[in-house]
């Protein structure tokens, strides 16, 4: 930022945050947004300037969407310096946790614009990018393809067309991310208390995009491996940062495996052809293989839908509804607590007390 002092429409305030709040949570509470989430602390950013502070056990007894992400707004009690609330989100991104423990990590919050990192080599995957574009999908945030290395392929267009054949309305941005004028074509989404994340692989050049937006070395860079197009993970936790212009953008670590969970509705939108084909046919129940009236199949067979696709949408469906089952099973009682927990509204404390 240019300016010496921020205000909070600075950090993304809007009136959809200020209409939550009472007259006495204005007057006893500060706003503020969290920047960064560590083992050990969380930073926030206030118009007065960045706070770090620790998250009492309590919250940690919440369910897991119901403690404060990167991107959040929240309330701080403004001598105490602790979190008192987590502002409702006007989007949110979230995947199911690596490993076996079975429950939803949180990504990003409040995000107007998600930006789809992925190279122009061997590490570009058509399946995952469906993966990417249904949690953008489900979280009602708008979706821009950025494919970078430009420079090193032999025909990048080649990739914008891979990408096409995944939607054929996707917005798609062709850069060098290391070059300032390359990725001019993205600030359009990066204007004044816009905030834009950034998803994508190890190495595909997320930290680069951040440091050439931000004209400062802000997040630290790694070369991608040359044999196999892979990347190693040097963004070790998720941040926002201001950039020159007036916008935030988040950068987060590269995702090895993003296996989807409670986003059925934005499965249904990445493949709405095929939902609206579903609709039509003759059973309810439809299997889309060799039952009759099967107007999927149809579509294959006359080649105005691809197999591929379908086998596509049948695979992300059966996992979103697997996993999401899977959570609900293991956390019946932190879920039943965490909707007890949201219908209590914390009274907030008198001034001087």
């Amino acid at each position: 930022m240019s300016k010496t002092s921020l205000t909070l429409e600075d950090l993304g305030w809007s009136a959809f945050f200020q209409q939550q709040l009472t007259l006495e949570q204005v007057e006893a509470f500060h706003a503020a947004r969290v920047f960064a989430i560590q083992r050990t602390h969380i930073t926030l950013m206030t118009d007065s300037g960045a706070v770090d502070v620790n998250l009492s056990g309590r919250w940690y007894q919440l369910e897991v969407e119901d403690r404060p992400t990167v991107g959040d707004w929240v309330l701080i009690a403004p001598t105490a310096q602790t979190i008192v609330c987590v502002l409702e989100r006007k989007s949110l991104l979230k995947r199911l946790s690596p490993g076996q423990t079975g429950e939803i990590q949180l990504i990003a919050a409040n995000v107007d614009t998600l930006f789809l990192v992925t190279s122009c080599n061997a590490e570009f995957s058509a399946r995952r990018l469906e993966r990417y574009l249904a949690l953008a999908y489900d979280a009602g945030v708008q979706p821009v393809v950025v494919l970078t290395k430009a420079d090193l392929a032999k025909d990048p267009d080649s990739f914008v067309e891979e990408v096409r054949k995944v939607r054929t309305d996707l917005v798609v941005e062709l850069v060098n991310a290391r070059e300032e004028e390359s990725v001019d074509s993205l600030r359009v989404w990066c204007g004044p208390g816009e905030t834009v994340a950034l998803l994508g692989s190890s190495g595909v050049g997320k930290s680069t995009l951040v440091n050439t937006l931000s004209a400062a070395e802000v997040q630290l860079t790694r070369e991608i491996r040359d044999d196999d197009a892979k990347g190693r993970h040097t963004t070790s936790h998720r941040s926002l940062h201001m950039l020159p212009d007036g916008g935030l953008v988040l950068d987060s670590p590269g995702m090895r495996e993003l296996a989807i969970a409670e986003v059925a509705g934005g499965v249904r939108r990445m493949f709405d052809d095929v939902e609206a084909l579903a609709a039509q046919c003759r059973f309810s129940d439809c299997k889309h293989d060799t039952e009759p009236g099967c107007l999927v199949r149809r579509a294959i067979d006359s080649g105005e839908l691809d197999e591929g696709r379908l086998a596509s949408y049948l695979k992300l469906r059966r996992e979103e509804a697997h996993n999401t089952d899977s959570i609900a099973e293991r956390h019946p009682r932190v879920r039943d607590r965490a909707k007890m927990t949201r219908r209590v509204q914390p009274t907030p404390p008198k001034r001087g007390q």
